[in-house]
């Protein structure tokens, strides 16, 4: 009989990688990850671990791992979710998505099976705890699901008023599938709502996501840029925390890049 997704992870811990992870996810007393716990297993394992095993996963085995005091246990649950996700309505899929309702069978179509996904996501929000948790899962998930018609307000909603500064990192995050398909606006309104948020990690998600979008368009991007929501205010520029700024602008000519970093660039 095969492993489950939890025997197999727990079989891969590997505890003289645990400092090292302990130290670059920030776990000291404080840090953004104060109190996680590693297993010492990298991503490319847990990759192949979870390609392994989603198939067979049920929803009790993803609960019992996207509860787990392991980073890498609930990284693992997330990745299974996405494959879940990815794979509903392909005949070779022969498994249901996490529910409540266990009679449900894997004979249901595709979207009950991804709005289960979702629901499943968003009602464990509390265990996405960390960049990684989000950033590998987010959009997959939510980018993927609003894409062709969904309720965008649902991203602007985690952006303004998420629990936690992953729960808005997840807004922000979800719409790098919108980017990667030429619909730039929600990433520009959504970089609105956390344009003067505190935290370093939202800066940088934020400037990640303005970037990408500048690669598909840079006019489109300067434009926001030095231009600001309400006419009274200075540009954009001008106002975002510097490490948003350098991140969006990371791809920009050199020359250009230095004219914003220096507040030389006349509003557009």
């Amino acid at each position: 009989m095969p492993m489950s997704l939890y025997e197999e992870m727990m079989a891969a811990a590997n505890p003289a990688e645990v400092p090292g992870l302990l130290r670059f996810f920030k776990c000291g007393p404080g840090q953004y990850g104060d109190g996680d716990r590693f297993l010492g297993i990298k991503v490319p394992v847990t990759r192949e671990i979870v390609r392994r095993c989603w198939s067979l996963t049920d929803s009790e085995e993803l609960e019992r791992c996207i509860r787990s005091q392991y980073h890498e246990l609930r990284l693992a649950a997330l990745l299974t979710l996405v494959e879940i996700f990815s794979h509903a309505g392909k005949r070779s899929s022969r498994r249901s998505a996490p529910q409540d309702d266990k009679s449900c069978h894997s004979e249901r179509s595709e979207e009950p099976i991804r709005q289960q996904c979702i629901d499943f996501y968003l009602s464990h929000t509390a265990y996405i705890n960390n960049w990684d948790l989000v950033d590998l899962s987010c959009y997959p998930l939510l980018g993927e699901w609003l894409l062709p018609a969904g309720d965008r307000r649902l991203l602007y909603d985690l952006a303004r008023d998420g629990k936690t500064i992953w729960e808005q990192r997840i807004g922000i995050v979800s719409t790098m599938t919108f980017i990667r398909h030429g619909q730039l606006q929600d990433t520009f309104a959504i970089a609105d709502i956390l344009l003067n948020h505190p935290h370093d990690l939202i800066h940088k998600a934020v400037g990640w996501l303005l970037r990408e979008a500048g690669k598909r368009d840079q006019a489109a991007l300067e434009n926001w840029l030095c231009h600001s929501e309400r006419s009274e205010d200075s540009p954009r520029y001008r106002q975002m925390p510097r490490t948003m700024l350098r991140y969006a602008i990371e791809k920009f000519p050199e020359p250009l890049r230095q004219q914003y970093l220096k507040g030389e660039i006349k509003d557009l």
